[in-house]
C-alpha cells in the first residue's frame, strides 16, 4: 500500500480533492479534475479507471455497490446501473492531506526565493 506521506501524482491528488466532498462516478471525476486543475489534468477512461483501481489497491478510496449510492444521483436508465462511484476513505483523507501539506511547504519556499515574482527574462 502507498503510505500517506508519499508524494502523489497529478492525478491521483486532483481525484482525492474531487472526492473530498462526497462520492462521484467515474465521468463526474473526470469532469471535476479538469475543472479543479483548470485544464491541466485531464483524464480519459482509461487513466481514470486504472488510476482508481490503484488507489483500491493503496486503500485511498472505495467503489460504492450501487444501492448504496444516493437514489437521486442514479438515472432510471441502463447506464446507471452500471456506473461505478467511489468514495475516499479516511488512509485516502490523510494522504490528501499530507500532499496538500507538502506542496504548500514547496510553494512556500517558491515564495520565499521569489520566485514567484521573478520576471520570466531573468
Amino acid at each position: 500500500m502507498a503510505e500517506p506521506d508519499q508524494p502523489l501524482t497529478p492525478a491521483v491528488f486532483a481525484l482525492l480533492l474531487a472526492l473530498h466532498n462526497g462520492e462521484r462516478h467515474g465521468y463526474a471525476l473526470m469532469a471535476d479534475v479538469e475543472e479543479l486543475t483548470g485544464g491541466t489534468v485531464t483524464l480519459g477512461p482509461a487513466t481514470l479507471y486504472r488510476s482508481l483501481q490503484r488507489m483500491r489497491v493503496d486503500g485511498l478510496v472505495e467503489e460504492i455497490a450501487t444501492e448504496d449510492v444516493a437514489a437521486e444521483s442514479l438515472r432510471a436508465d441502463r447506464r446507471a446501473e452500471r456506473r461505478r462511484s467511489y468514495r475516499i476513505t479516511r488512509r485516502g483523507r490523510a494522504a490528501a492531506r499530507a500532499e496538500a501539506a507538502r506542496l504548500a511547504r514547496l510553494v512556500g519556499a517558491a515564495t520565499e526565493l521569489g520566485v514567484l515574482t521573478m520576471e520570466r527574462n531573468e
